[in-house]
């Protein structure tokens, strides 16, 4: 391992280090995980299951959640409908339309 002399280091040099560092012990950390997984993951198979089966629930996907609603006019703005409204939705709604109209069906 190398040796430094922080104190001969500039502000800037000490933060490139430390933003340096942090980002080595993610990476390894990481890679280390996934090594992990391929091993349980093979072990798993060798002995006739998946992972999810021995673990017991599926692994789990991040998602968006499927649109629901559909601007009129822009059909690249949707809604999903959860979280807050957004400002397209309310200003169709004031306008007289219902949620059923702006509906993906």
């Amino acid at each position: 391992m190398a040796d430094y002399d922080l104190d001969a280091l500039s502000l800037s040099e000490l933060k490139k280090m430390q933003k340096d560092v942090a980002k080595a012990i993610s990476t390894f950390e990481d890679r280390q995980k996934g090594e992990a997984r391929a091993k349980v993951e093979a072990l798993a198979r060798d002995l006739g299951y998946t992972l999810a089966e021995l673990v017991g629930t599926e692994m789990k996907t991040s998602r968006a959640p499927a649109a629901k609603y559909r601007h009129p006019e822009n059909p690249a703005l949707t809604w999903s409908g959860r979280g807050r409204k957004p400002q397209w939705f309310v200003e169709a709604l004031e306008a007289g339309k219902t949620a059923g109209d702006l509906a993906i069906s």
